[in-house]
């Protein structure tokens, strides 16, 4: 080597690392291209995240109203409905009035006109039984009491009546799910 100047070895040598550093600048260039083309797509992420974001909100504060508003409602018709509860506890109360007050008008009709030699009975031994009759749906699910033959007269027919009515008054309470008695 000592046939070559000093100079021309450091020229080859600035000259190599030239070729050196040339490769890695291009090298360079190729990945900061990527880096770019990548924080074009990042950005366009970014932005379909915060336009997704924006709509979940907008979907969330109408679901905050529409809960909201099925609260008011529910607690409206709740109270609504306990109203009516009430009221139709009131109403059934004053039926099983009315019902004990026809069964005890039927039984003081049926007590008034026994013949007197008779002695009268309570009003347990006083119900009519149904002839037995063919299973029928009647009424409340009740086969209807054969009517007893008539002797004529108005007294005679209201005082079946009532028997019969009693008997299927007695019948609705006895029956399993019946009216509470």
């Amino acid at each position: 080597m000592s046939n070559l100047p000093l100079g021309l070895i450091i020229e080859l040598l600035v000259a190599v690392l030239l070729l050196v550093t040339i490769g890695y600048c291009w090298i360079l260039n190729r990945r900061l291209q990527r880096l770019r083309a990548d924080e074009q797509v990042l950005r366009a992420t970014i932005s379909e995240l915060m336009t997704a974001t924006e709509i979940a909100e907008r979907a969330i504060l109408g679901l905050k109203q529409t809960a909201s508003n099925a609260d008011k409602t529910l607690g409206s018709r709740l109270l609504e409905a306990e109203k009516m509860s009430q009221a139709l506890a009131e109403q059934v109360t004053e039926g099983e009035k009315i019902f004990t007050r026809i069964s005890q008008i039927a039984d003081a009709t049926r007590n008034a006109g026994a013949p007197r030699g008779e002695p009268r009975l309570d009003p347990a031994q006083r119900r009519m039984e149904p002839a037995q009759a063919p299973a029928q749906p009647h009424g409340y699910g009740v086969a209807p009491a054969e009517p007893r033959p008539r002797s004529g007269g108005r007294a005679d027919d209201i005082r079946t009546a009532a028997a019969e009515a009693t008997a299927r008054l007695e019948r609705f309470r006895n029956r399993p799910g019946g009216a509470a008695a």
